[in-house]
């Protein structure tokens, strides 16, 4: 007789979602508005000997988007991953609908956030900035290897930045989250300056009325080098990134494709 998983197999709780994650496992990692200004609430928990990470929003939170606006944005966040079946993507098992709104359950990844302590020796950011240069070179394969397919799935990069990326030290593994202002298609910049890291970020994201596409991915990735491996790229790296990061868009690769490609050639050339 098969046993319903109290969070692979349920498709809807009456309540908000965080009595319900008390009372079916243990919540041994919060996130809300003390490490985050999104509005969102996210779980960790553990149910038997599975450990999970529970995405959710909070109908409360005074931030710069309302619920329904957060909400939105968690059901773009699922629809992106079930677009696009990479490794370094952590599992989505299911969105459970609650009081709340709805709540993602994914895979637990172990890990530390890179974002931040960029003074600090002992941050994430400063030991991964030490890693040996092919370990930082192999993470950068992974993320341009996703956006790639990212791309040939529709999604413009919105909002990515070292914030975005969780290192494993132990097994030497990438993960990617935080996903969710990706856009499905180009688009106007309506806001001005959008959100996102300034490290990260193309000239037409800081202007109203700006195409935002494929080229503006491949600004971003291109910052994404020059911010895990420093400003002195030298070589034919270094070729690649300063295209990419050219502020005349027409003067960038063409596509993330392209890019790519010509990231790969320079990475053989060493």
């Amino acid at each position: 007789m098969s046993t319903v998983h109290p969070l692979r197999d349920i498709e809807r709780i009456d309540g908000p979602p965080g009595p319900y994650l008390k009372a079916i496992g243990t919540i041994f990692a919060t996130f809300g508005a003390a490490t985050q200004d999104s509005g969102n609430v996210s779980y960790g928990v553990q149910v038997g000997g599975e450990r999970f990470f529970v995405k959710t929003t909070d109908p409360e939170a005074e931030v710069f988007s309302d619920h329904a606006a957060r909400v939105a944005l968690l059901y773009n966040a699922a629809r992106l991953r079930r677009s696009c079946d990479h490794p370094t993507l952590p599992a989505l098992h299911r969105i459970i609908e609650t009081a709340h709104g709805p709540a993602l359950v994914y895979d637990w990844v172990d890990g530390e956030c890179l974002h931040g302590g960029r003074d600090d020796p002992q941050s994430a950011h400063q030991r991964f900035r030490r890693l040996p240069t092919d370990a930082i070179l192999s993470v950068l394969d992974a993320i341009y290897d996703l956006h790639v397919q990212l791309i040939q799935r529709g999604w413009i990069a919105v909002d990515f930045y070292d914030g975005c990326l969780m290192y494993d030290f132990e097994r030497q593994a990438a993960r990617i989250v935080d996903l969710d202002m990706y856009h499905l298609g180009a688009f106007t910049n309506q806001m001005g300056r959008m959100f996102g890291s300034t490290r990260f970020m193309a000239p037409e994201e800081f202007e109203r009325g700006a195409l935002i596409d494929e080229r503006t991915t491949v600004f971003t990735m291109g910052r994404t080098a020059v911010v895990c491996l420093g400003d002195d790229i030298g070589g034919a790296m270094g070729e690649v990134i300063r295209r990419a990061c050219r502020q005349e868009r027409e003067a960038r690769y063409r596509s993330m494709e392209e890019f790519y490609a010509a990231w790969q050639q320079a990475r053989r050339l060493g």
